[in-house]
This record gives C-alpha cells, sequence and structure tokens, in this order.
C-alpha cells in the first residue's frame, strides 16, 4: 500500500507542468518580453557595423554602442532587484516598458540631429528598460510553478528570446542595413557637405524608425501588466505597494544609480564610455552595503560559490554571445567578399540554429542534467571558434545564392553551441536560494551582461589591430589591410580567440557544478 502510494505521487509529479494552468496567460506576456528583448539586442548589434559606415568612426568607436547596450543592463540590474524586493514583479515590468518606450522616441532627436552622442545616450536608456525587464521577468517565471521544473520553464521562457532576435535580424537587415547608402569612407570624405547630410539623415531615419514602431508593442504589453494581479506567490513575499519606506528605498536606489552616472558623463565628456560604465555600477553597489537589509543579502549570496562563478560564468558567456554575433557580419564581409545585408542572412541562419538547439536542449534537460550538456556543448563551441580561427575561406557549396565555406559553417555552428548556456547557467546559479535572496541574486546575474561592454571592444580591438601580438595565431593568413572594413584577414580570424577563452570557462563552471542542488544547498 505505502509503495504503490509512493509510485503514484511519483507519477503525479512526472506530469507536472512546466508552466501551471493559472499562470499561463501572465507566461505568454512574460515570452513577449523575451522576444522584445531579443529582438532588440540583435537588431542593436547591427549598429554596429551601421554606425561605423554612417558616422565614419573606427571600430573600436562603434563598439561603443555594446558598451551602452549592455553597461546600461549592468548598472540598472540592481535598482531592478529593489525595484522587484520592495513592490513586486508586477511593476518591475511596467517601468522596465516604461523606460524602453522613452529610450526609444529619444531615437527621434538623435536622428534629427545626426549625433552619434545623442544616440549614445538613448540606446542606454533603451537598455535601462532592457535591463530592468530581464531583471523581472527571469525570476518572474521561475515563480511561476514548482523549483522542480525552473529550468526547464526559463529554458522554455528563453527560448522565445531567438524568435524575437530573428524579427531583430530581419528589421535590421530590411529596415537598416539594406538602405546604408554604399558609398566607402573615403568617398563620403570628398562628398559636398549638403550631399552628405541627406545621405545621412536617410540612413539615421531608417535606423530610428523601427525602434520608434516598436513603442506600440510594448505599450500594448504595458497595458496587460497594469490590469493583471500580482501572483500569490510574488504579493505574499512583498511589502504592502505604495509603502512608504518601500517607495524611498526605490527612489535612492534610483538616485545611487543614476546621479554618478549623469554627473560624469557632463563634467568629464571625454571620459572612456568604459570607465564610465564601470564607475556607474558602483553606485547601486555602495547602495547595497549601506541598507542592512541588503547588504546581508548580498553576503549570503557571496558565501554560495555555485552563484558567485555563476556571475562569473554568465560574464564570460553574455561577452561570447554579443562579440560574436556582433563581428560575425565582419567576418562574413571580409572572408567571403559579401555585403553587409548579405552578411546579416548568415547571421539570421545562426540565429535560426540557435533557436533549434534551444528547442532540443529544452527537451532533452528532462532527460539528462542540464549542466552535463552545457559542458558537452562548451566543448564542441571551442571546437568551431579553432574552426573559425585556421579553416580556410574556400567555397564549399552555395544554397541559395549563398556561399559557404568550412569556416564560416564553425562561425554558424557557434551559434547552435550558444543556445542553451544563459538560461542554464542562471538556473544552476540561482538553485538552491531561498525566494528572497533569488531576487537580488537575479540582479547579479543580470549585471553579468557587463560582459558584452568589456568583452565586444577587446574583440574589436584584436580586429582593429593590424600589429596586435594575437596576430601570432595567425600568422599563415593574409594581413593586408582594409581600409573600409578596418581589418584584415589575419586580425577578424585571430580575434575569434576571445570567443574561446569565454567557452572555456562556461566549460570549467558547468563541470565543477554539474550536480544538481540538493535541501542542504539552501
Amino acid at each position: 500500500m505505502v509503495e504503490s502510494r509512493y509510485m503514484s505521487t511519483n507519477a503525479q509529479k512526472d506530469l507536472t507542468p512546466v508552466v501551471p494552468r493559472k499562470y499561463r496567460s501572465i507566461f505568454f506576456m512574460l515570452v513577449s518580453c523575451f522576444a522584445l528583448w531579443g529582438l532588440l539586442n540583435n537588431m542593436t548589434d547591427n549598429l554596429v557595423p551601421a554606425f561605423k559606415n554612417i558616422f565614419t568612426i573606427p571600430q573600436e568607436k562603434a563598439a561603443l554602442v555594446q558598451v551602452a547596450f549592455y553597461g546600461a543592463y549592468a548598472v540598472l540590474a540592481i535598482f531592478a532587484s529593489i525595484l522587484i524586493e520592495e513592490f513586486s514583479y508586477k511593476k518591475g515590468v511596467l517601468i522596465g516598458l516604461g523606460v524602453y518606450i522613452l529610450g526609444a522616441l529619444c531615437y527621434i532627436p538623435a536622428c534629427i540631429h545626426q549625433s552619434f552622442e545623442i544616440y549614445f545616450i538613448a540606446i542606454f536608456v533603451v537598455a535601462a528598460g532592457c535591463s530592468v525587464l530581464e531583471t523581472t521577468c527571469n525570476p518572474y517565471v521561475i515563480s511561476l510553478g514548482p523549483e522542480k521544473t525552473a529550468v526547464r520553464r526559463l529554458n522554455f521562457a528563453q527560448a522565445f528570446n531567438p524568435v524575437g532576435s530573428i524579427c531583430g535580424i530581419f528589421l535590421a537587415q530590411q529596415l537598416i542595413l539594406s538602405n546604408l547608402n554604399p558609398a566607402t569612407a573615403d568617398e563620403r570624405a570628398l562628398m559636398p557637405a549638403e550631399q552628405l547630410k541627406a545621405i545621412v539623415h536617410s540612413e539615421l531615419f531608417w535606423v530610428c524608425a523601427p525602434y520608434v514602431g516598436l513603442c506600440a508593442i510594448a505599450f500594448f504589453i504595458w497595458l496587460f501588466f497594469l490590469r493583471v494581479k500580482d501572483t500569490q506567490e510574488t504579493a505574499a513575499e512583498t511589502p504592502a505597494v505604495g509603502s512608504g519606506k518601500g517607495g524611498i528605498r526605490v527612489l535612492i536606489a534610483a538616485l545611487f544609480s543614476v546621479v554618478p552616472l549623469t554627473v560624469l558623463y557632463f563634467i568629464f565628456p571625454d571620459m572612456d564610455k568604459v570607465q564610465w560604465v564601470l564607475c556607474g555600477t558602483l553606485g547601486p553597489i555602495v547602495y547595497l552595503f549601506l541598507v542592512g537589509d541588503y547588504r546581508s543579502m548580498l553576503f549570503s549570496l557571496l558565501s554560495q560559490p555555485r552563484y558567485w562563478c555563476g556571475v562569473i560564468a554568465q560574464f564570460f558567456y553574455v561577452g561570447v554571445q554579443i562579440a560574436a554575433w556582433t563581428y560575425l557580419n565582419v567576418y562574413c564581409c571580409k572572408e567571403l567578399g559579401v555585403t553587409p545585408a548579405t552578411a546579416a542572412t548568415y547571421y539570421l541562419i545562426s540565429i535560426i540554429l540557435f533557436i533549434v538547439c534551444r528547442w532540443v536542449a529544452t527537451y532533452y534537460m528532462k532527460k539528462f542534467n542540464p549542466a552535463s550538456m552545457m559542458s558537452l556543448f562548451a566543448i564542441a563551441a571551442i571546437a568551431t571558434c579553432a574552426g573559425v580561427i585556421y579553416l580556410p575561406s574556400t567555397v564549399l557549396f552555395t544554397i541559395g545564392g549563398l556561399d559557404f565555406s568550412a569556416n564560416v559553417l564553425c562561425l554558424i555552428a557557434m551559434s547552435g553551441c550558444m543556445s542553451l548556456m544563459f538560461p542554464t547557467i542562471y538556473g544552476i546559479a540561482l538553485g538552491g536560494l531561498n525566494q528572497r535572496d533569488v531576487k537580488l541574486g537575479a540582479a547579479g546575474l543580470i549585471m553579468a551582461i557587463l560582459g558584452g561592454a568589456l568583452i565586444t571592444p577587446w574583440m574589436a580591438g584584436i580586429i582593429g589591430d593590424a600589429e596586435g601580438a594575437w596576430l601570432c595565431l595567425t600568422s599563415a593568413f593574409d594581413n593586408t589591410w582594409d581600409t573600409n572594413l578596418g581589418t584584415s584577414h589575419a586580425a577578424v580570424r585571430a580575434s575569434f580567440i576571445v570567443p574561446a577563452i569565454c567557452f572555456a570557462v562556461v566549460l570549467v563552471y558547468s563541470l565543477i557544478f554539474r550536480k544538481p542542488t540538493t535541501s542542504s544547498d539552501k
């Protein structure tokens, strides 16, 4: 009888849905948020080659687009965690969407004034909204059901993120890259001022249009969450909405996040933007140390290697994803001699493979250990990096007018290897934490997105350096400088040592923490 009852209970657990029925409408709208920031992430990746052409700036300065976007993630993540701790996940979604809409509207004056600096600020504000959204939505999804299915639920939600990415690539290809004037930097320098201004205005209009147009979708999602009730699990762990103490804490946290950045930006306008972002992250961290409750939560998190090692692994993973996808376009242009718009098609294929592999990996996670799966994917990713660096660019076959070589096939396959890493690291790192610590823990993992702001410039520095030390890896390849792309065959190949290093960090993390958490870990 006891054995029969035990077997019946186990069978019931096995049939537990990934998303309980009562939460499915909320989950569906959260999935739309995952798709939204996926769209923005990948559309922003294409702004790097676009702005390089439009403003005729070097690779290193164009890479500041990623510094602004992913730097904002790091700066606003702690504020977002305090927001959802003091209020609720619902309020985090509402504020995140509102900030995004504000930032997208800032693209209009940036277009009118043809200013890279205003675009830098607008991109930062858009990403600030995404930071609040992502810090909120990831633990929100985890909370919508039992802990047993949390990693699968998060992988399932994250699987829709690259669907948005495909839309972002398509919008970038059709609206931004296809409307770039083919004139080279040298040709633009010889143009009359009025002619060049007219060309730049047209190009920037098509940069502006998709970001502003997405405000309508963001506003629709905002209206849904304005009307929806907080889930019982969310409301039970947070103070009453509108409590004075909570409101004051959120306000002070916002000031610690925004004021230092603003002061530094206007007092030291020529300050290195990477240093600016790093200084900006100190304000929120100082706030955590000043408030006793958050200080104890922070020390609790730092006492758990599974968590803080996860933050480090996430830093390197996000860095490699952003850097590799940002310079996939440059690599294809240089190795295959295609245009940026055509190179975006290879990017699209990479994202489709990313989606397929994520769905497949999510399915098999119910049969295999997620950490063990991630270690195999990391090993394969390192192998693809070697292929990108050393395999020839001789065309093997052509499909639909697209040429495919061995090294480009490895570059595309790299995206498949990355597919399960972000949500798996996220789920492993937060495993065993109590609900209160999860919210601040989520902020640390979103702050790790700073990797995109730091590793992308590192890769850009190798790509744009004709005499760098890393070129010893690719001495057999042509180092003739291409002034239009700002790189050479040897330099663009050598830059992919950076992804190899990042994947090695992910591999080490997956091997060390491959065992699931138990109650003793909590």
